[in-house]
């Protein structure tokens, strides 16, 4: 095993779910060890993301674990290794560490959720409209650090390209159709570039319009990553005071929950580009 520093999020949810098939099995991390030939640091170790594990080493300690889904396995062995290295890299030292991990995460997910009330999805912004936003943050940013993060943004966006793209599914009110963020000519043409974006085939644009009432969680955003493995999803939402992110099986459950009412409020594709043309027009 080789030390690591600054675990991602995604490394520290690999100890995570590590320790979880360790405590179903009723073991003390001294017993683990025995059972595993290792030690209790080593094995604490890993179960906190601090130090780097074979893809083996995670098969042995699954099935020594008497885990039997053998898609969990595998997708447990995938998350070994030190830190992803990506684009993201180039921002290590300009932005905070929980923006880095989203971006990480959205490069391993097999599709994508997201729903949004007020603003639009990062993933769907222009680079206008993402500069008027993040001008605006509070407490205020330098001109050189609007300008790392809105080029990290857009960057984001490269999942959405290309022969691998992630299939994305963004939920949308009406309202941040309507907030005009940046001006008319910017709220335009992001308008625009989100019918764009509707046409392409693995993304799907759904607006809950003014007149559809109540729906849960009206005034949160949220990010729904898929890992392949529903266990092994995570849920990222936004807060003044950055990414918070949960994993917790009760969480999951909820936030799919939340999501899948928020599409049943929401109007079909075809409907919510007719809406967003209507809004684009009125602009």
């Amino acid at each position: 095993m080789v030390r690591k520093s600054l675990p991602s999020m995604r490394q520290r949810r690999l100890g995570t779910e590590l320790r979880r098939l360790r405590e179903q099995m009723d073991l003390s991390v001294t017993k683990a060890a025995g059972l595993l030939g290792s030690s209790q640091p080593q094995i604490s170790s890993v179960e906190t993301g601090r130090f780097a594990v074979s893809a083996d080493r995670v098969r042995s300690m699954a099935r020594s674990y008497t885990c039997s889904d053998d898609a969990l396995i595998e997708a447990l062995a995938e998350m070994t290794g030190g830190r992803t290295r990506g684009w993201w890299d180039e921002y290590r030292d300009m932005l905070p560490p929980d923006t880095l991990d989203l971006a990480e995460l959205e490069h391993h997910a097999t599709e994508m959720r997201t729903a949004s009330v007020i603003h639009l999805p990062g993933l769907l912004q222009t680079r206008a409209h993402a500069h008027a936003v993040i001008s605006d943050v509070v407490p205020a940013l330098a001109p050189h650090e609007v300008e790392h993060r809105v080029s990290y943004r857009i960057k984001r966006q490269a999942v959405l390209y290309g022969e691998n793209a992630t299939p994305l599914t963004a939920i949308i009110h009406e309202a941040a159709l309507r907030m005009g963020f940046g001006g008319s000519d910017v709220a335009r043409a992001q308008l625009e570039y989100l019918l764009h974006m509707s046409e392409r085939e693995h993304v799907t644009i759904l607006v809950i319009p003014f007149g559809a009432g109540t729906f849960p969680s009206s005034g949160q955003g949220i990010h729904y990553l898929n890992a392949g493995v529903p266990s092994l999803d995570t849920v990222q939402l936004d807060t003044d005071h950055g990414s918070a992110f949960l994993d917790a099986q009760p969480q999951l459950v909820k936030y799919r929950t939340v999501l899948d009412r928020m599409e049943r409020c929401s109007l079909t594709p075809a409907e919510s580009r007719d809406l967003i043309r209507q809004v684009t027009e009125a602009t």
